[in-house]
């Protein structure tokens, strides 16, 4: 599956279908995992749909579905580039920025 080529409401629910997917192959209800997660069950219909939903509520259900460290997989610490730590003489960087734009004079 090309991910990057997919609509936003393509790549929901896709997650949708992959959440349904584990819970289902843990014999859990939708019931059972809104209350093991601790969230309404409109949380787990939405997120099911396609429809999206907080991140603290996705966390709570990964969590609830024994999958919290598919968040690891998902987005890994970034490392630092050697080429701008260099740049930076060893600092890491702790802001970006924008180039200044050029005054037109009139």
């Amino acid at each position: 599956m090309n991910i990057t080529a997919m609509t936003d409401k393509a790549i929901l629910e896709e997650l949708g279908r992959r959440l349904e997917r584990l819970r289902l192959n843990q014999n859990m209800t939708q019931i059972a995992l809104m209350q093991r997660a601790g969230v309404a069950r409109i949380v787990v219909q939405r997120l099911e749909g396609g429809y999206g939903c907080g991140l603290e509520n996705l966390v709570r259900v990964l969590r609830a579905l024994g999958a919290l460290d598919a968040l690891d997989a998902f987005l890994p610490v970034p490392a630092v580039s050697p080429l701008q730590l260099a740049k930076l003489q060893g600092r890491e960087r702790k802001r970006a920025f924008s180039p200044r734009r050029k005054r037109i004079h009139t």
